[in-house]
């Protein structure tokens, strides 16, 4: 029988929701396309770019936003 320990990393990067507002202000896409295409609602988006996601956000999503907008945020782990 397998056991898993699953383990839980953040890292805080300052003003990632602007950084995501400005890339995403350089697309010609609406949000509500651009949300669809990562996986999220429109209103999350929006709350993405405010900062205001209890709990922090998936780096899944980042990683999809990312390629969506074509950006880098610079996220790293040093794993």
């Amino acid at each position: 029988m397998k056991v898993r320990r699953i383990i839980k990393q953040e890292v805080d990067i300052p003003g990632l929701g602007y950084q995501i507002k400005k890339a995403r202000e350089t697309d010609d896409r609406p949000v509500t396309e651009l949300a669809k295409t990562v996986g999220i609602s429109r209103n999350y988006w929006y709350q993405l770019e405010a900062e205001s996601v209890l709990g922090g956000v998936a780096e899944d999503t980042i990683k999809k936003i990312e390629e969506v907008l074509n950006a880098n945020f610079g996220i790293n782990f040093d794993d």
